[in-house]
């Protein structure tokens, strides 16, 4: 008979409760990062005090302001107290300088009664935001070109303020470094920053060269537990990217760059006086866009010239447009304030459609080499020699003197009690696996295998088991199993290079093979081969460049995210971004190989984005009157399109070592070219309501949606997407027939007469209205451009207009179309 009340053959009610608890636990919510916007004016275009023209702001110190300000941030505690669920939520930021809106860390069920407030216009979960990871200034032609008109390195960039989102800054580094013997003379009144100190970041490393750091990390905070031993909560840089960046775009002139003694060279910023803002919002554990964009609030409140990029979201958002995501709104708004902004194409190359910058307010930068390298060679002991990467000295002997030559997997511990892995047997990550008695003073082979094709492996083990062991140097070479691989310069403490490609490793594999004695069992028992290592160190500066990198991600620019093609072009411009020397962090706690270091040649989208910081401060500087969307179009029309060959760019495709003819989908108008930048003749230009207009004229938009995220009107729509006022025309789908509209201004001081002509897409007639005109300084032409389909293509085909004026300025405008129907 059952006891106590229980059902008979049933668990006791507190045995069921307990899994009833338990179940619940397992089942609970889990917390995330919400994004919200809501209606009403952010401060800076507060309509309380009148209208505000388009790059002008509040003085954030009014009264204006400050009222203002307060009033927002008491609305949005408001609408989360009596929205949500008390102790259901915790608001990490309030937006209200140039976006009005928060963040809130809470349940996905209470995100979405926000959904549903009053007032509240845009609901993003968090995506997360990720970094898109010397010799530029000399390759880009600064120092005899817009260098000089500007006074030279120790004038250019004088009197702006260039702000950085991202991993904050190395304070210590010299190439920012304030120089006491060459004082700044120029008012920077217009920005307004601060110094907030923390681990490792004094106060006193805001020096004059750094004028204001920050840090942002209520949303990392709340995204997971930090380690506070490399998590600082102060501006300090404890990754290296961010003072990379900082320092290409605004480092110092001259430096001197020197690795383990080597010195390779002097490296120099784009605006080497330009001042720098730090605005950290990445951290080593995790990087959060609720930080990203209010880091970009804020830098866009104190005053930033221009506000560099090289981080973000690298996909794209899921339940809306991608230009009207959070990030790309809150570089609407930016832009509106009067900042340019550029940020990184990202690095998902070489596939189409993988751009991660959208939007025409915001420049995206796409990354080439440049025609600087650093070979190496390894010498075998027939003469052979075989090409390869490593920032390495030589061998000892000056790579004249020959080592033993020794396969990794035929120095392994016969009685070794380690598992017989790859990581072991081949790839030289674990000294306790090799007999040292083999490899001591020997040239030692490892081999790419298992663990480096899934990242496991590392060239940091690849260095310690060499130092351990007492190796003369190593070598990794390519596994015909896995095909060849990619080899950038990395500096190694030890003689080392790397062989990618498979075809060489089969050369030494059959010299060694040659020279190598086994036994019946097929152990080797003698080692006759020999080899040395080469000097890795030295520049050469040959072949052909820009050459667009594989890693840069390609257009066409799309809608959302499954992919649908719209009428403007990205990438928009094309700048170094292939192993480029800048300032670098010494904790460098996500790249060991480069702990200790002060610098570091890097790679990546992230690399070409301070470029165009940099030069957009110097075209700037030149003319100080000019609009972010002036310096955008000087950019995009005096790009060029061939390389310094004379021959049109080329692209590197998915097979290593491929390449194929490029596209404004690689390189967007073209690469990058300063000293044409700052006295293009004509621009195109665009500003906030055209913007609004071009949003309005999307497919399927409700114009009350438009409204709401971003306080414009749809009263003007554009005839047409491509009708936006960029200097590029893209149209993603052309039938028949279609007129398109531009407008140019002079922006020189004397008058000048244009001839236009066209090199058409195949595929497609285009004519050009008026065939010639004649535009007084400040003046404006309109022009009108007719394009008809003749044949229907598969994919886009590419061509541009050439408008060639009596003073010798040349504007180039890229079209980019998919003719679908006649």
């Amino acid at each position: 008979m059952a006891a106590n009340g229980d059902v008979p053959g049933s668990l006791p009610c507190a045995v069921l409760l307990l899994l009833l608890m338990a179940f619940m636990a397992c089942h609970a919510e889990e917390r995330g990062i919400y994004l919200v916007l809501m209606e009403g004016d952010p401060v800076a275009f507060h309509r309380g005090s009148g209208p505000l023209e388009e790059g002008k702001r509040v003085e954030p110190n009014s009264e204006v302001y400050k009222a203002h300000a307060k009033h927002l941030v008491d609305s949005h505690d408001q609408l989360l107290q009596t929205t949500l669920d008390s102790g259901s939520y915790n608001k990490l930021y309030s937006f209200k300088h140039i976006v009005n809106g928060f963040s809130v860390h809470t349940t996905p069920s209470q995100a979405n009664k926000l959904k549903h407030a009053p007032g509240v216009t845009l609901v993003e979960r968090d995506r997360g935001a990720k970094l898109m990871t010397t010799y530029t200034p000399q390759f880009l032609g600064l120092p005899e070109g817009i260098w000089s008109q500007e006074g030279g390195d120790a004038n250019a960039g004088e009197g702006l303020v260039i702000g950085f989102v991202d991993t904050g800054i190395n304070p210590l580094h010299p190439s920012f470094a304030y120089d006491p013997t060459n004082p700044y003379t120029s008012n920077t009144s217009h920005f307004k920053g601060t110094c907030e100190a923390g681990p490792g970041f004094p106060a006193s490393s805001c020096n004059g060269k750094i004028v204001s750091a920050r840090f942002f990390s209520a949303g990392a905070q709340a995204a997971t537990n930090l380690n506070t031993s490399y998590d600082f909560l102060s501006p300090l840089d404890a990754v290296g990217h961010g003072s990379h960046v900082a320092s290409t775009a605004a480092g110092n002139s001259g430096v001197p760059v020197v690795l383990n003694g080597f010195f390779y060279g002097r490296a120099s910023g784009m605006a080497p006086r330009a001042r720098i803002a730090v605005y950290k919002a990445i951290y080593p554990t995790v990087g959060t866009l609720t930080d990203v964009v209010s880091a970009m609030d804020q830098a866009t409140m104190d005053g930033v010239d221009v506000l560099t990029l090289s981080i973000g979201p690298d996909t794209p958002p899921e339940d809306t447009m991608t230009f009207l995501s959070v990030f790309d709104i809150f570089m609407l708004f930016a832009r509106r304030a009067g900042v340019f902004v550029v940020q990184a194409a990202g690095n998902q190359g070489p596939g189409p459609s993988t751009v991660v910058s959208f939007s025409p307010w915001a420049v995206g930068a796409a990354a080439s080499s440049t025609d600087r390298s650093y070979p190496s060679t390894l010498v075998l002991g027939n003469g052979q020699r075989i090409g390869g990467v490593g920032l390495s000295g030589p061998t000892l002997g000056n790579g004249l003197l020959q080592y033993k030559l020794v396969l990794a997997k035929d120095a392994v511990k016969v009685n070794g009690t380690f598992p017989r892995t790859a990581q072991y047997v081949e790839e030289c990550q674990f000294a306790e696996a090799l007999d040292p008695l083999l490899v001591q003073g020997s040239v030692v082979i490892c081999i790419f295998s298992t663990g480096f094709f899934n990242g496991n492996s590392t060239l940091t083990a690849i260095i310690d088991t060499a130092r351990a062991l007492g190796f003369m140097g190593f070598v990794l070479v390519a596994n015909p199993n896995y095909g060849d691989f990619i080899a950038e310069p990395l500096p190694f403490s030890v003689p080392g290079i790397l062989i990618p490609r498979v075809a060489e490793t089969q050369i030494i594999a059959q010299y060694y093979e040659q020279q190598t004695y086994r036994d019946q069992t097929g152990l080797a028992v003698r080692f006759s081969g020999r080899a040395a290592i080469g000097e890795g160190r030295i520049s050469f500066f040959t072949g052909r460049a820009p050459i667009v990198s594989r890693f840069s991600s390609r257009g066409p620019d799309f809608i959302d995210k499954s992919r649908k093609p719209v009428d403007v072009l990205k990438p928009d411009i094309l700048a170094p971004g292939h192993q480029v020397w800048a300032a670098w962090s010494p904790i460098s706690i996500l790249d060991p190989i480069l702990s200790g270091y002060g610098f570091a040649l890097l790679s990546g989208t992230s690399m070409a984005t301070p470029h165009v910081a940099g030069i957009a401060a110097l075209i700037k500087q030149y003319n100080p009157s000019w609009t972010p969307s002036m310096i955008a179009s000087a950019m995009s029309t005096t790009a060029t399109i061939v390389d310094n060959l004379g021959e049109p760019i080329m692209a590197e495709g998915y097979d290593i070592g491929s390449l194929y003819l490029s596209t404004h989908f690689d390189f967007g108008a073209g690469f990058i070219s300063p000293n044409h930048a700052i006295d293009p003749g004509l621009v195109l230009t665009s500003g906030f309501e055209d913007y609004i207009s071009f949003l309005c004229s999307l497919p399927n938009v409700n114009p009350a949606t438009i409204r709401a995220i971003t306080g414009g009107v749809c009263t003007q729509l554009l005839n047409h997407l491509s009708d936006l006022n960029l200097p590029s025309v893209t149209i993603s789908e052309l039938r028949g027939t279609l007129l398109v509209r531009r407008n140019v201004k002079n922006i020189g001081s004397k008058q000048e007469t244009y001839l236009c002509s066209v090199i058409p897409p195949k595929g497609v007639m285009v004519s050009l209205n008026p065939p010639s005109f004649t535009i007084v300084p400040q003046g404006t032409q309109d022009l009108e451009i007719q394009l008809n389909v003749t044949q229907a293509m598969e994919d886009y085909s590419f061509g541009g207009i050439i408008l060639t004026g009596s003073l010798n300025h040349i504007v180039r405008i890229p079209i980019s179309v998919l003719p679908v129907s006649v």
